[in-house]
């Protein structure tokens, strides 16, 4: 055999190489059920899961948007307001009944019901905030757990928040804050309770980015300084940005991974 055929056949085929590590990524004919997908955050999910195969079903209150989004993504629109307890475990029987059995939810409905400073916080607020940021989630994964079971698999991805983590000057939020740091518990709690089942469970905590309930923030002069001065990465944050961990953590890619917060801060709490 000559040097240059040795070589060859130690040197790496690089195609195959990336065809497999691709693979790690690939989601195709699994059912993903995403929260909060009408807009936002959830809906830019919902599009890179559909784009790596999976079927997503799309969980939200907003019909006309949920369904013009699941008509494109060829999904499944369940209209459900998940602030209300008695309608997750529905949302997820009708997923089941009309999709088949679901594989990855990804928990990222959620929002901020008050601005008041924490000796004010109005009590429905406090409730409102977490029957949707907390309860849902919980509610929503025991509804998936006996689906998860009997696939033999399963993985959740909570998204929570840098608030449930640190605190942020100048932004009254502690109810939100404390239902975004109860996701953290919720998640290693499962990791640990699951694991047997070959479920994993994991959280996304992002920092600031822009959404509905930033918008205020980034469109104000002084809050977008506020922002650069924070925030070490000079780029403004986008949805797409927490994609792609959330894609990670849904897929095999993150097979070993589980009972973690990944924080996309932009360096926020890195300072």
């Amino acid at each position: 055999m000559s040097a240059e055929h040795a070589d060859a056949r130690r040197r790496p085929d690089a195609s195959g190489g990336r065809t497999n590590a691709l693979r790690l990524f690939d989601l195709t004919d699994r059912i993903a059920v995403v929260t909060g997908a009408s807009s936002g955050l959830g809906a830019a999910v919902a599009e890179a899961l559909a784009g790596l195969g999976a079927r997503v079903a799309l969980i939200a209150r907003r019909a006309d948007r949920l369904e013009e989004l699941a008509k494109g993504l060829d999904g499944l629109a369940v209209v459900r307001d998940l602030g209300d307890p008695g309608q997750a475990a529905s949302g997820i029987e009708e997923v089941a009944e009309h999709l088949g059995p679901p594989e990855i939810l990804i928990n990222a409905a959620g929002n901020r019901f008050t601005t008041e400073r924490a000796e004010s916080e109005p009590l429905e607020a406090v409730q409102n905030t977490l029957a949707l940021n907390l309860m849902a989630p919980i509610l929503l994964s025991q509804a998936v757990f006996p689906h998860m079971v009997a696939a033999g698999r399963g993985s959740i991805v909570n998204v929570s928040s840098i608030s449930g983590r640190v605190g942020v000057p100048g932004i009254p939020q502690a109810s939100y804050a404390a239902s975004k740091a109860g996701l953290s518990g919720l998640t290693t709690e499962l990791a640990v309770q699951w694991a047997r089942h070959s479920i994993r469970v994991n959280t996304v905590a992002p920092g600031f980015f822009r959404s509905e309930i930033t918008d205020d923030l980034y469109d104000s002069e002084r809050g977008a300084a506020y922002l650069r001065r924070n925030i070490p990465l000079p780029v403004e944050g986008t949805a797409e940005d927490m994609v792609g961990a959330i894609a990670w953590l849904a897929g095999d890619a993150a097979r070993y991974v589980t009972g973690q917060t990944v924080v996309v801060d932009g360096g926020w709490t890195a300072r």
